[in-house]
């Protein structure tokens, strides 16, 4: 009970209770007192609380708005919103609201941003201010009122490192001092906002060096230095080390940052960064290099950049790549590797620089394509395709960047030479390559494609002139050209019958008749023999018809065919000599008609073959009597003496003689010969008979007649003699396809001779050779070597007991006093039979013979009259010797003269020499030992000797007199009168056929090498002079053989390097042995025998003929090179530069066309450098000249730089070989180089005025003269090694200039030109990277020479792609990404907006916004009422960007938004017209936050609820629903009017709110009805009000979950349950939840 006197004590009055709206709700209207959305609290005297009847019996209810129910507004409205101007009316509705809302917005503010001043402060409050500086818990709006003055530069660098100072508050600290230094200054007209920038940028790029420079690499020890260097490095350390690596991470974080920001000049920082590259050690380069790769995308932006980087990464490469441990900088390595594939790929013209990829080209393409190269295929599709892509790019443009280098090079250059005279040299040389080995069906002459400049009819004509000119060697000539023809016709013929066209015949006809009427070559009287002899196997072989020919001639009516005519035409000698075959009668009275009329019944030819069968009558007396007496001829002119009539006769008479008469009388008489004497005889004639077809060069018949000697051949001399004459005419042979045929015949006489147990080991090797497994069946080449070995274990067999030769031999000692004729060959039959097992049986009887010659004079009375019968007594041994060897005795000679011989044979008697060259040349003659064994072995070495010997004694002297006489008698005898050896005709014809392999090679290489030798021999002064003059007499008549120049027109090669490179003229003087060795060439090259006109250098116009074409470059090219040798003398420097001077000045003057100007070229390449820079420098003379006298705008100015393109061409080939070799160009005459650049400037400004101008259009002539322009410049900026004066750099700059403009003229608009542009870029590119930078300025500026065009004004017509190019041209600075497309712009007066420049960084004005400091007792009222005011207190005023105020607002983070309702909640008290987006707001309405725990604990009580096995409901209760409080409906409601404002749950403050019972939207649909939880919700609502009736609605406490002290009678709760207390609620919300 409670106490009365407590009752009855009096209670203070409380003050009435306000609900107060929550401080995070703003009010509904900022003016008028509208109260706040949704808060509608309780208030006494309202009128649910009346307790009036009506409220009390039927409930509060809102009165109607509207008096009456019925009325609607549908009907006016409808009629309204149908009128046709009610969109308008709505329209002006809404502008004037917006009118009215704009003009009441505030204007923007005046900015009210200040930079803090400088103060000057004690060092205790300095070092304050900087420890809160470092504190990132002390605003700096705090330390803004203030920045201490004091250090400046490195030193406030290394005291914000020192007090660890955070980059972003270091970054605004310095900000605030450079804005203090700017701030003076910032006024004035002239004040630059990016300059303290580049001073900024001084000053850092030092501190970055300073540290760089501590980073040192170890000397080497230097020789001769008595103390020890000790090395120790700031890396070394580990202190040191480590403070290093702080302070310059620190550095590159503020740099980072400053970089960014413009704080920094990036060109000045990327020039610096670039140049650091270039000089820095490798120990420096590995930082620099990570530094090159954060800042390269700027770099890639900028060629004058680029290049020098790539130069720089490119020299560290190479600098690694020799060093001792290469290893240790493989991430640098790899690093450099990948900054030069993103310059590559990025700016490709960085690579575009003759200089660099000369040296560094190797190292530039395995750095570029050896990591794609290598890195194999991964699993993914995607990457690899990515790779492959990128590998592609990489090597196409590499090919493209190598293409444009080897042109601004001039490396293999496009010959501009008549390609049918470059392809007649080259047919010529193809043609005068065909020998003894050459298979003529594979000789490709007439195979047209489409490269092929020469037609058939100019590759015929070529062929015959060839086949019949004096300029070119050789007899099988015409043989092979007439073969080369019958093969076309054979292919074609079968091609037209495959494709059904014309039969080739016509055609061919024409042609050889065209060729035949008008070839010069063909008339001249001295070829009519050769004529003859081409076009008569044409006849014979049916590729010329002679019956056609004639009807032509007749239908034409040609004078002059007759012989009584005069003048006779040149068809009549055709008639006359050429030769008929098969001829019929008719054809033969054509023919007599056409020469010698109707009337004549004897003709001239009839006599002459008359007479001719009379002379052979007599020389040939066997053949015809069958007389044994034959006479004997020393030489073939000799036996032609005899048969005046046969050698003055027509061919046509030769050939019919000997086809129709002596052939078939020689074939007679062979079958019929049985007996040794018929057969010697039989051997005789046709030994002459050869040589009478050799003369008349009958080669068919000579062939038939062998042919038939060889059938009946049954004697080793026949067999010989075959052999022989087979081997003499092998190359005849080949170019008449006849080797199959002959191949054939000597199988059969092969096989004839084995069926009679014979074996002929000279027939045998010439079966082989021929063969040369081509002809024979494999089985028969098988058995033919089965017999050879065979052959050979028969002459050497093998066995145990091999008899020991001994040293000395007595029966060969004692043949020299043998009178028996038989006595050489018994003991050489004797000495196999006893020592045949041996294997060196032979060298001995060879070294027992040469002994015995030495022992000839003391032993042998008389010897001298008796030494030709000695000589043929050892030779007949040695010859027999080799009979019984296997292999021949030539091999063991060889050796001999190879090992013992050169000190033998050159202290041999005197005496000695005259038999042992008679037993020489006898094994020669025979066969037994070769001709080039002799030369090789003794005659070349006899001349070497000579050549490096002080003195030469009467042994020595002895010994190079017989070597040349041997040297004279194998290669140049032609009569055997005199000689003790070479009896008669016969023998020269074995001698002739044993020298044919000395002019093939190999041996015609050590030939031609020896005509050097000779001439230095001749001019050695030890000699007697008697020698001397044999030995030039020798070298003419050596250097003269048919043979020998026969050789050298098919290795023209090897006489090129056999004077250019032989010893014997490297080191003469220029007055000595120049003409003695360019009279041994031209006597090689040319038929003259005129020395006087050595220095007289050849016309250029007889440079052209494609037979002596090749061999005057060879003949030029030595002569230059023995100039320049001279010049490098000082006793000859003299007259060489006068001689010189005449060349180049004959050449240059003189040379035309472009055929001359290509072949003087040619033969001007690879001479001295002092010759090429004197033809360079006389050239560029010339050109300078030409190009001085004529003006751009007139019509001569075309010719005449066509004349420069053919002197450029000469310069070019001339500087050939210094490109081929790597070689730097010299240096040009200084003068020279300036006159001919500024010549060239003033052309390529006027043509540059004239191209651009709108008066004048660019035609294609313009474009030409440009071109060449463009080429000469880029030769001229080869020559790297001159100097460039400043006058120099002037002129290139102005050439640069007008170069830049020519291409952007040809690269914009209509006159875009897709070969021009390229040319020109790539030559301004190459002017840009020849021009030296000064060495002596401290700053280098690789921007100076570069063009300083604005951006703005380039074209927008230009191709991305060009345009790109230009750009990296013209950029200088890396645009900021701060101000990166921003400019400045205005409105017009009618309101367009005029763009204009671009915004210029200003990084030192524009500082970071440190934020206003707000009081913190300011509440979210207050600062929702200022949500609309903007203060304009940044660096950057907003009038910079015409701000203004709009109105609406954006939801702003008053609370703390944990609660995702909250947004939804914000949203409808704002205006956020422009804040979302429609699928924002439908994103946020339709997301459900679910409460995962909430979830997991229904599940769990419906486990255990229905698990007991009740048959129970479940019971969804006992906790709030996990989808949220629905929201209230927005219409009002009957019940309530303080639930139709609104819901309750707007009273709960967001940040009272869980998130986890909030969802994202607002919206009740989908809201699942718990009936569950209403129904326990209205059970505890009763049990609650049964027990507190008195209790007010408003103060009912809803509990969710068990009452304490009472038990649940539903259902068991769970555990866990959520208390909710509702105070001062309305009563629709209570029901509501």
């Amino acid at each position: 009970m409670p106490d009365k006197k407590d009752v009855k004590k009096q209670v203070p009055a409380l003050p009435v209770y306000e609900s107060q709206p929550p401080a995070w709700l703003p009010p509904i209207h900022a003016a008028g007192d509208l109260g706040y959305p949704g808060f509608h609290p309780s208030r006494p005297g309202q009128d649910e609380d009346k307790m009036s009847a009506a409220n009390v019996k039927n409930g509060y209810a809102l009165p109607l708005a509207v008096d009456v129910e019925t009325y609607t507004a549908n009907g006016f409205l409808n009629d309204k919103l149908r009128d046709v101007d009610a969109l308008d009316k709505f329209e002006e509705l809404m502008n004037e609201v917006f009118q009215k809302k704009t003009v009441q917005l505030p204007p923007i503010p005046t900015t009210s941003f200040r930079i803090p001043p400088r103060v000057t402060l004690n060092d205790v409050k300095r070092q304050s201010w900087f420890s809160d500086l470092a504190n990132p818990d002390v605003p700096l709006n705090k330390l803004a009122k203030s920045v201490p003055h004091g250090a400046k530069g490195h030193d406030l660098l290394d005291q914000l490192h020192d007090n660890s100072v955070a980059v972003n508050r270091a970054v605004w600290v310095l900000r605030m001092h450079g804005a203090n230094e700017t701030a003076g200054i910032r006024n004035k007209p002239t004040y630059d906002p990016t300059q303290y920038s580049m001073e900024w940028a001084n000053v850092f790029t030092g501190y970055l060096k300073k540290q760089l420079d501590v980073i040192m690499l170890p000397i080497a020890p230097r020789p001769g230095l008595t103390y020890k260097h000790t090395f120790k490095g700031v890396l070394s350390d580990v202190e040191s080390r480590e403070r290093w690596i702080s302070r310059f991470s620190y550095c590159l974080k503020l740099l980072r940052a400053f970089y960014h920001e413009g704080m920094v000049d990036s060109r000045v920082f990327l020039v610096w960064m670039v140049q650091q590259m270039r000089m820095c050690n490798l120990a420096q380069a590995g930082f620099l290099t990570r530094l090159v790769d954060e800042y390269l995308d700027d770099v890639l932006k900028c060629l004058p950049l680029a290049k020098p980087l790539v130069e720089a990464c490119l020299s560290k490469l190479s600098e690694i790549s020799v060093t001792a441990d290469p290893d240790t900088l493989i991430n640098t390595q790899v690093l450099l590797k990948a900054i030069l594939q993103r310059i590559f790929l990025a700016i490709p013209d960085a690579y575009v620089s003759p200089r660099l990829w000369a040296q560094h080209s190797g190292l530039l393409e395995n750095a570029l394509t050896h990591d794609l190269i290598q890195r194999g295929s991964s699993n993914d599709h995607h990457l690899d395709q990515n790779l492959r892509e990128l590998r592609e790019t990489t090597m196409r443009t590499l090919s493209n960047v190598k293409r444009r280098n080897e042109a601004l090079s001039f490396r293999e250059p496009p010959a501009r030479v008549s390609a049918k005279l470059s392809a007649a040299v080259s047919n010529v040389k193809l043609l005068n390559s065909i020998s003894s080995d050459t298979d003529i069906s594979s000789v490709s002459l007439f195979e047209q494609d489409d490269r092929d400049p020469m037609s058939f009819s100019e590759k015929l004509d070529m062929l015959l002139t060839w086949s019949v000119t004096p300029l070119q060697y050789g007899d099988h000539r015409p043989l092979a050209a007439v073969t080369l023809v019958q093969n076309w016709r054979n292919k074609a013929c079968e091609r037209a019958n495959r494709r059904g066209q014309h039969d080739p015949h016509e055609y061919l006809q024409d042609q050889l008749f065209d060729w035949l009427d008008n070839s010069e070559v063909a008339g001249e009287r001295g070829n009519i023999r050769s004529v003859a002899l081409l076009y008569g196997k044409l006849v014979k072989y049916d590729l010329f018809s002679y019956p056609n020919y004639i009807q032509r001639l007749i239908a034409r009516g040609e004078a002059g065919l007759a012989c009584g005519e005069e003048p006779l035409s040149r068809h009549h000698h055709f008639l006359r000599w050429v030769p008929l075959f098969n001829a019929t009668p008719s054809l033969m009275y054509q023919r007599k008609v056409t020469l010698h009329g109707v009337r004549a019944r004897e003709t001239p030819e009839d006599i002459v073959e008359k007479e001719i069968r009379k002379e052979l009558r007599s020389i040939l007396p066997y053949l015809f009597s069958g007389s044994s007496e034959t006479k004997t001829w020393t030489s073939t002119s000799d036996l032609l003496t005899e048969c005046k009539s046969f050698v003055s006769a027509t061919r046509y008479e030769q050939v019919r003689t000997f086809r129709q008469w002596l052939l078939p009388a020689f074939e007679g008489r062979v079958a019929k010969a049985r007996s040794d004497a018929e057969r010697v005889g039989v051997l005789k004639a046709y030994r002459v008979t050869v040589e009478l077809m050799d003369y008349a060069k009958c080669f068919s018949s000579v062939l038939e007649l062998t042919l038939c000697l060889l059938r009946y051949a049954q004697d080793p001399n026949s067999m010989t003699s075959v052999v022989d004459v087979l081997h003499h005419y092998a190359a005849i042979w080949s170019c008449m396809n006849a080797i199959p045929s002959i191949v054939q015949t000597l199988y059969d006489a092969y096989q004839t001779w084995k069926s009679r147990g014979l074996q002929s080991r000279p027939l045998l090797g010439i079966l082989m050779e021929s063969d040369n497994g081509r002809h024979l069946a494999e089985a028969y080449r098988n058995q033919i070597v089965s017999d050879i070995i065979a052959f050979r274990m028969a002459l050497q067999p093998v066995g145990e007991h091999a008899d020991t030769v001994p040293e000395y031999l007595p029966e060969i000692h004692h043949l020299c006093t043998a009178t028996d004729q038989n006595a050489a060959r018994t003991v050489a039959d004797g000495l196999w039979i006893k020592y045949r097992m041996s294997s060196n049986w032979a060298a001995r009887v060879w070294s027992n013979t040469l002994a015995s010659f030495q022992q000839l004079p003391p032993s042998v009375p008389g010897n001298a009259e008796r030494q030709p019968e000695i000589a043929l007594q050892y030779g007949t041994l040695l010859w027999k010797v080799d009979q019984h060897l296997p292999n021949g005795l030539d091999e063991y000679i060889l050796q001999w003269f190879q090992e013992a011989g050169p000190s033998q044979l050159s202290a041999l008697n005197p005496e000695t020499w005259d038999i042992l060259e008679d037993v020489l040349m006898y094994l020669a003659v025979q066969g037994a030992l070769k001709t080039t064994t002799i030369l090789s072995g003794l005659v070349y070495p006899a001349w070497q000797l000579a050549s490096y010997l002080e003195a030469l004694g009467p042994s020595q002297l002895a010994y190079l007199n017989a070597a040349n006489n041997l040297c004279k008698r194998l290669l140049l005898e032609d009569d055997a009168g005199g000689s003790r050896i070479t009896q008669d005709l016969f023998d020269m014809q074995q001698l002739r056929t044993r020298r044919q392999a000395v002019y093939y090679e190999p041996h015609f290489s050590m030939l031609a090498g020896t005509i050097p030798l000779i001439i230095y021999l001749e001019s050695l002064e030890k000699l007697p002079q008697d020698l001397r003059s044999k030995m030039s007499c020798l070298r003419r008549h050596l250097c003269q053989d048919p043979g020998f120049r026969q050789g050298a027109y098919r290795n023209l090669d090897v006489i090129r390097e056999t004077f250019e490179s032989s010893p014997y003229l490297v080191g003469t003087t220029y007055d000595s042995l120049r003409k003695e060795a360019m009279s041994g060439l031209r006597l090689i090259l040319w038929d003259s025998l005129d020395d006087i006109a050595n220095d007289d250098w050849p016309e250029v116009s007889s440079l052209l003929s494609p037979w002596k074409l090749a061999a005057t470059t060879i003949q030029m090219q030595f002569q230059i090179k023995q100039v320049g040798r001279a010049l490098s003398q000082a006793t000859t420097h003299e007259v060489a530069s006068n001689n010189l001077d005449k060349l180049t000045l004959m050449l240059f003057h003189h040379t035309k066309t472009s055929e001359e100007a290509y072949y003087v070229g040619e033969m001007t390449k690879g001479a001295e450098p002092t010759v090429a820079m004197k033809f360079v420098k006389t050239g560029l003379t010339c050109i300078k000249d030409l190009l001085k006298d004529t003006e751009v705008d007139r019509a001569e100015f075309t010719k005449t730089l066509n004349r420069v393109g053919e002197l450029l061409r000469i310069l070019i080939h001339v500087t050939t070989p210094f490109r081929e070799s790597c070689t730097p160009l010299p240096a040009l005459d200084q003068v020279v180089h300036e006159q001919f650049l500024d010549t060239l400037r003033s052309k390529v400004a006027a043509l540059t005025s004239l191209i651009t101008s709108s008066k004048h259009s660019a035609g294609d002539v313009h474009k030409s003269n440009l071109i060449l322009l463009a080429r000469l410049l880029q030769f001229i900026f080869n020559f790297r090694e001159s100097t460039f004066s400043p006058k120099v750099k002037t002129t290139c700059y102005t050439i640069a200039k007008s170069i830049f403009q020519l291409a952007l003229h040809y690269g914009s608009g209509d006159n875009i030109d897709e070969l021009l542009y390229p040319l020109l870029m790539d030559t301004l590119i190459f002017i840009y990277d020849e021009i030296p930078t000064d060495a002596k300025s401290p700053v280098i500026d690789p921007f100076r020479y570069y063009p300083d065009t604005p951006i703005s004004s380039l074209s927008q017509s230009i191709p991305q792609e060009y345009k790109q190019q230009l750009l990296t041209l013209l950029t200088r600075n890396p645009n900021t990404s701060i101000v990166a497309d921003l400019v400045h712009s205005h409105r017009d007066a009618q309101g367009n907006v005029i763009l204009g420049g671009p915004v210029a960084n200003r990084p030192w004005e524009w500082a970071e916004h440190l934020g206003e400091p707000s009081p913190e007792d300011e509440d979210d009222r207050n600062r929702f009422q200022a949500r609309h005011l903007v203060k304009n207190s940044g660096s950057v005023s907003l009038e910079s960007f015409a701000a203004r105020l709009t109105g609406d607002s954006i939801v702003r983070n008053l609370v703390s938004l944990e609660d995702p309702r909250m947004e939804d909640d914000l949203r409808s008290f704002e205006d956020g017209l422009a804040s979302e987006s429609v699928f924002a707001r439908d994103w946020r309405e339709t997301r459900v936050v679910l409460d995962v725990q909430g979830v997991a604990d229904h599940i769990q009580r419906m486990k255990v609820e229905g698990g007991g096995g009740e048959d129970r409901r479940p019971i969804y209760g006992g906790g709030r629903s996990t989808q949220g409080t629905p929201r209230g409906s927005p219409a009002p409601s009957t019940l309530s009017r303080s639930s139709g404002r609104g819901s309750s749950r707007r009273h709960q403050s967001p940040g009272q709110a869980s998130t986890v019972y909030h969802r994202m939207s607002n919206s009740t649909i989908g809201d699942t009805i718990d009936m569950d939880s209403m129904s326990n919700l209205g059970s505890r609502m009763a049990s609650g009000s049964s027990k507190r009736k008195t209790a007010e609605d408003d103060e009912v406490e809803i509990v969710e979950g068990v009452v304490p002290g009472k038990r649940a009678k539903t259902a068991k709760l769970p555990p866990q349950t959520a208390n909710v207390t509702t105070v001062g609620k309305s009563r629709s919300g209570l029901r509501r939840k």
